[in-house]
């Protein structure tokens, strides 16, 4: 199930975008809803499926059984101050879904959603955060994936790396944030106004076309190095929101292909990131699976990721 990569499908001759899919007939619409609820590699809870089978079937409450599994790295000396051992920032690294929710259940086996301490979290971030939700979601047979893009609503005057989940509710995708609990969110967490999430495709055409400043787009204000932020950071987001439309849902610091950490975007892959923003760039399901065929754009086997706790470059073999 999880070799099948998602590329571009031909009905009756016609080269079909995905937006096309809900007007082209019922064949082409069940069979992107069904590869959509059908776990990745990554999103597939393995031996914890079980574990999974207790938790409620709809939406918003698998997006609160979400919102209370991770703990944000980023806390710093709240880490400590709430249980949360130092040795345990390796947790941030866990890629699959099926390895974090071990790892959940060896902090707490009550049910999943049962209220745990936030020393009974995994150390994570919100595309930890959104893998869950994709995962349960998944579980019970429910179209979703991630999104990769930014934020405004998180630091004000900003649009912050982030990660959501789009989830397909009530015959639409709806943009779900599964980071926050509802008292602490500044949006509406199940449907996300996608004036405050902008998708990576969406943020690179924005920034390109000057309607948007690139050097309000950022990891995080604070950190000043050129590749967290600019056009570096909005081609890497682009590159991950893509391989997350096909399904590969990646860690933020991963580094492959057409992806580095140099202060700037070579001409030439500005100009292929131009291209491949358009092609993603629909406003109800954007998503082009013929460029990730791209060898610089395709997830290889071995990969390289820089953790942010140690910033030292590590080469992972996906399995």
């Amino acid at each position: 199930m999880y070799d099948r990569v998602l590329t571009a499908t031909r009905v009756e001759g016609l080269h079909l975008g995905v937006h096309s899919f809900s007007t082209q007939g019922g064949v082409v619409m069940e069979y992107f809803m069904e590869y959509y609820a059908e776990h990745s590699r990554f999103s597939d809870p393995g031996p914890h499926e079980r574990w999974l089978r207790g938790t409620p079937g709809d939406v918003e409450s698998l997006r609160d059984i979400a919102s209370g599994l991770v703990f944000h790295y980023w806390g710093n000396e709240e880490i400590a101050r709430r249980g949360i051992a130092a040795e345990r920032y390796e947790e941030i690294n866990l890629r699959y879904a099926s390895d974090m929710f071990g790892r959940l259940r060896e902090l707490d086996p009550s049910p999943l959603g049962a209220r745990r301490r936030e020393a009974d979290r995994i150390l994570g971030c919100c595309r930890d955060s959104t893998l869950l939700l994709v995962s349960l979601a998944r579980h019970h047979g429910i179209p979703a994936r991630s999104r990769v893009g930014f934020a405004s609503y998180l630091v004000p005057g900003w649009h912050l790396d982030h990660v959501v989940a789009e989830v397909f509710v009530a015959g639409e995708w709806r943009l779900v944030e599964p980071q926050f609990d509802r008292d602490h969110a500044a949006v509406d967490v199940l449907d996300v106004p996608r004036t405050s999430f902008l998708t990576a495709p969406e943020a690179w055409l924005a920034t390109r076309a000057g309607t948007l400043d690139p050097t309000r787009f950022a990891v995080s204000p604070d950190l000043p190095e050129p590749f967290l932020r600019g056009f570096p950071y909005l081609h890497h987001n682009l590159v991950l929101d893509l391989a997350a439309l096909n399904k590969h849902e990646m860690i933020l610091w991963d580094i492959w292909g057409a992806l580095t950490t140099a202060d700037h975007v070579p001409e030439h892959d500005a100009h292929a990131a131009d291209i491949l923003a358009q092609s993603l760039n629909n406003p109800t399901i954007p998503q082009s699976a013929e460029a990730f065929t791209n060898d610089r754009y395709q997830v290889p086997g071995t990969i390289v990721t820089i953790p942010p706790t140690t910033n030292l470059p590590r080469e992972v073999t996906l399995r």
